[in-house]
């Protein structure tokens, strides 16, 4: 395995989809690149459906200025942008992102989402088989059923099922829940966990007072249930305040207490700085079940539209 970081930063918001309202440039970001790279935060997570290449091609201009292999790239192949008629669809797009973001090979690679994703994953394996420098392969969105049947896909082309990306925080243990945490720890696999922080929502930046920005696609998800989101948040709170830190870190420093290496949206310089804090934090176990048992009790359903529950 290669050497990773604690925490991988998200750069799915650099595509300007949408998703979580406003709008970002290059000049905003750099900032945060560079804050990223001086704390040691390498690991960056992109797909060419995050705004169609807008987030890679940002990414693209501010690892061009920096020294080879001091960076980790993951990026992702995206069924729905792919061209299914085509016997050489899965080589065209990777290779059409390698060229986007001006580089030799990236460092994990996934399967983005389970849409016919054992002909892809069949794909991705021919690609790599024989290769040198194969990058971490990993898949995303999928159930401990479609899990497993991607390890044996790539274990018959001499490959292996390197790493998992599923939506995990304490509002969505699906993952652990179905066995997909232990499927890895036993396999040698690594977890990501993304949507941590619920896009912000178990950050205690945002209550019934205080809601996210109108039009997005988080604020559909979560104002519904923001009066539930504040009664975790206060547990967060005690927990930040023991700790010194902010409530954004707590949801992030259990993510790694369980096991996993969480990915971190960041917009802004202090996204970064406070995955640095978080990184340094290490929860006890009984202040990771007192967190869990308040979350369960809240019930709140957070599997978002492109997502299933991973029983």
């Amino acid at each position: 395995m290669k050497n990773l970081p604690k925490i991988a930063l998200g750069a799915w918001a650099w595509g300007n989809d949408g998703t979580f309202g406003g709008s970002l440039s290059a000049d905003t970001l750099r900032p945060i690149f560079d804050t990223a790279m001086k704390n040691g935060l390498n690991l960056w997570d992109t797909a060419y459906a995050y705004g169609m290449g807008t987030s890679e091609k940002v990414l693209a201009d501010f690892v061009a200025d920096c020294e080879e292999g001091s960076y980790l790239v993951s990026d992702k192949f995206t069924p729905q942008c792919a061209n299914p008629a085509s016997p050489t669809a899965f080589k065209d797009m990777i290779e059409m992102q390698l060229e986007l973001m001006k580089l030799s090979h990236f460092d994990i690679y996934w399967i983005h989402n389970v849409w016919d994703a054992p002909k892809w994953t069949q794909e991705m394996a021919k690609y790599f088989e024989g290769k040198d420098n194969v990058p971490i392969l990993g898949v995303s969105n999928h159930n401990l059923a479609e899990i497993k049947e991607a390890n044996e896909i790539l274990k018959a082309h001499g490959l292996k099922l390197g790493a998992v990306q599923n939506h995990y925080s304490l509002i969505n243990r699906s993952s652990e829940d179905s066995g997909i945490l232990d499927y890895c720890k036993e396999n040698d696999i690594i977890f990501f966990s993304y949507m941590v922080l619920e896009q912000g929502a178990l950050s205690g930046k945002y209550d019934t007072k205080h809601p996210m920005p109108a039009g997005s696609a988080r604020a559909e998800t979560y104002h519904p249930v923001l009066d539930k989101i504040e009664i975790l948040n206060g547990e967060l709170k005690k927990l930040a305040d023991k700790y010194h830190v902010e409530i954004a870190q707590i949801p992030v420093a259990w993510a790694i207490a369980k096991g996993t290496l969480p990915i971190i949206g960041v917009t802004k310089e202090k996204h970064v700085e406070d995955a640095v804090k978080a990184a340094n934090i290490s929860l006890t176990a009984e202040e990771v079940a007192e967190l869990e048992k308040v979350a369960d009790s809240l019930n709140i359903n957070a599997i978002r539209f492109w997502e299933k529950e991973m029983k």
